[in-house]
């Protein structure tokens, strides 16, 4: 499969051209267009159970997949929401763990999947018990609410990233929830909360902009309810 990522901004669209044979699965209403030859189908990937999890993980119950059953073509792909799209290839070495929303497609060979957080994650992470988990090996294109930066760390290095802000990381990076500030009333009144602590080596990709950040700025311009 030959692709682009068009219009690189805040409103990018993913062009793929696939060979006759070849498939890409999406989140559902990704497909912006698609030649005759592609064929469209809604799928439950991994059975009830697994769309289940990728509901209470902010997903979508459904993928749908483009098929070029009939002959090669194109589809082009787009995220509900501005902001960025990365593509990301995974030789099935390691996962990637995935906010909510994050997932925009992939091709022939990658597993979505969801993983369960412990309690405390659950809670304050903002994603929920549940995030998604994206293996195997193929291209994966990942969407942001803005633009996606890549946060590499050494061995041992580490650093403290705003939940909200948080796009995906490897599976084998672990991370722990603390308060942002020294003291529990600093980290409220400082607007941040509770910050993940990440510990290399490793790359996270992080969004430039916050959706609940964003929700709140644009609160004060909505009338009260009467």
């Amino acid at each position: 499969m030959d692709y682009k990522i068009l219009y690189q901004g805040a409103f990018p669209i993913v062009e793929a051209r696939l060979q006759q044979g070849e498939l890409i699965k999406a989140e559902s209403n990704a497909m912006v267009s698609m030649s005759p030859s592609i064929e469209l189908e809604g799928k439950m990937e991994g059975g009830f159970l697994q769309g289940i999890g990728r509901m209470l993980a902010g997903e979508k119950f459904f993928f749908q997949t483009l098929y070029a059953r009939k002959g090669p073509g194109s589809v082009l792909l787009a995220a509900s929401s501005p902001g960025g799209v990365q593509d990301i290839e995974l030789d099935g070495s390691y996962g990637l763990c995935v906010q909510k929303d994050g997932f925009l497609a992939a091709t022939h060979g990658i597993e979505v999947s969801t993983q369960m957080q412990n309690l405390f994650k659950g809670i304050f992470s903002q994603e929920g018990f549940f995030i998604l988990k994206v293996s195997g090996r193929g291209m994966v294109f990942l969407s942001s609410y803005g633009t996606i930066h890549a946060i590499n760390l050494e061995a041992g290095e580490e650093i403290l990233i705003d939940n909200g802000h948080l796009v995906a990381w490897p599976d084998y990076m672990s991370y722990k929830m603390e308060k942002a500030a020294s003291g529990w009333i600093s980290s409220i009144t400082s607007g941040e909360g509770i910050v993940c602590r990440f510990r290399g080596p490793g790359t996270i990709l992080i969004q430039t902009r916050n959706p609940k950040g964003f929700g709140s700025w644009i609160r004060q311009f909505m009338p009260p309810n009467r």
